[in-house]
């Protein structure tokens, strides 16, 4: 489903925003979707003055939330990405990896002036505050997004006390044409070496990324695996060596077998772990 990215500088109301589109596109006017709230809160990095003083750590944070939102983009789901995304070049890295998804995308920009933001934080709880260096720090590297750029198209600017405008954001999403996804993403032939070296490296991806969910979830769940259509069924727990004899099982029957479209092996190998449990 659609991937909403909020920007914006600190204390701009993203977070309030994030919630209030939330209950909008779960309700039975918004569609009565699921929406996903992926923020530095929800992934558990809340000391945003360590966090944001040292560009390493950015850096790390960054790729943790970018990582999340492929993890979990799908067509079931409306991800909403609240963070500052004050960078137009990861910006542009969100808007590939919805357009690999094919999946609409869209900015909200909480435009909130430099001074009412710095009111607002020092209205928070002390713990919660920005650092004045690093809050100022922080507006003066946004960049701010632009419609004319494809990456920030649909754009939508949200200023302080205004309304917020969902049924324009719920048609920008599900009433426009896709952008076709790039040639680079569509599958190509693919010779001998390469086939085995791709089904090596998909397998083993699904298999860390089953072992890595395994341990926040409850049998019953469904994981979402990257690349795959279909979900895993935990429907018991699973070790490693359970999961490699598996994988070996599939990777030499794949061999003698293979498929044409590469995209393709994830959800194979994940059809056949359901398969081979539930039998």
């Amino acid at each position: 489903m659609p991937l909403i990215v909020l920007c914006g500088h600190p204390c701009s109301g993203r977070t309030r925003l994030s919630e209030a589109m939330s209950e909008y596109f779960t309700s039975s006017s918004g569609g009565g979707k699921g929406a996903t709230i992926i923020s530095d809160t929800s992934m558990g990095y809340s000391e945003k003055n360590v966090i944001y003083a040292e560009s390493r750590k950015e850096k790390d944070v960054r790729g943790a939330l970018k990582a999340e939102v492929h993890r979990l983009i799908s067509k079931d789901d409306i991800i909403i990405l609240d963070s500052l995304n004050y960078i137009k070049g990861y910006r542009y890295e969100l808007y590939c990896i919805a357009k690999a998804a094919q999946t609409p995308m869209c900015v909200v920009h909480c435009c909130v002036p430099g001074e009412k933001g710095k009111l607002w934080n020092t209205e928070r709880n002390p713990e919660d505050q920005y650092s004045a260096a690093i809050f100022d720090e922080l507006v003066m590297r946004f960049e701010a997004p632009d419609s004319r750029n494809r990456w920030d198209s649909p754009l939508f600017t949200i200023l302080p006390d205004s309304e917020i405008p969902f049924q324009q954001i719920r048609d920008s999403l599900f009433l426009r044409k896709l952008p076709p996804p790039n040639m680079a993403t569509q599958s190509q032939p693919l010779s001998a070496t390469n086939f085995l070296h791709e089904l090596d490296k998909i397998t083993q991806t699904v298999i860390s990324c089953l072992l890595d969910t395994q341990k926040t979830s409850v049998l019953g769940d469904e994981i979402t695996i990257p690349g795959s259509t279909v979900k895993i069924n935990l429907v018991r727990s699973v070790t490693m060596s359970d999961l490699r004899k598996l994988r070996r099982l599939f990777i030499s029957y794949t061999k003698t077998h293979p498929v044409e479209d590469v995209q393709l092996i994830a959800t194979l190998f994940v059809q056949y772990l359901n398969k081979s449990w539930s039998s």
